[in-house]
């Protein structure tokens, strides 16, 4: 969900030395009829690598690759902190816009669902970053 924080999540993991990537990034999606979904080839060659790695994405297709996880981490926030963040953010042009907080609000009701099913640990991302990670490094280390 656009907002919960994951760029500080994988900022501050990274910080501490883990391996982290951002799917959004580096050319891991592809256009398939008018969807963003994750290039199948680009994850399986990532998740092929050795050593602890710490992903984030969102896109239809993931469950393809939920297999080849150890941890499935969900960082939620309540709705008001989106729509703060989306709207206060200096980092990422995602928000500004009144449609895509919209978009965003949306998919609180129809895609968390779905991404809380498949977690193994959810974070409410309320609370300070480095709280965040030691949460998440503590259940997936």
């Amino acid at each position: 969900m656009s907002g919960v924080g994951k760029s500080a999540l994988l900022h501050q993991t990274a910080r501490r030395g883990y391996r982290t990537v951002d799917t959004d990034y580096c050319d891991y999606h592809e256009t398939v009829d008018g969807e963003q979904l994750w290039r199948e080839d680009r994850i399986a060659a990532l998740l092929a690598d050795d050593g602890p790695l710490i992903v984030s994405g969102t896109t239809r297709n993931q469950v393809v690759f939920y297999p080849l996880f150890d941890h499935i981490v969900l960082l939620s926030a309540p709705a008001d902190v989106l729509v703060e963040r989306l709207t206060t953010r200096t980092t990422n042009p995602y928000g500004k816009d009144p449609s895509q907080v919209e978009e965003t609000l949306g998919y609180l009701e129809t895609v968390e669902p779905l991404l809380r099913e498949a977690a193994t640990l959810e974070v409410v991302t309320t609370v300070p970053v480095a709280q965040v990670a030691d949460i998440v490094l503590a259940h997936c280390l």
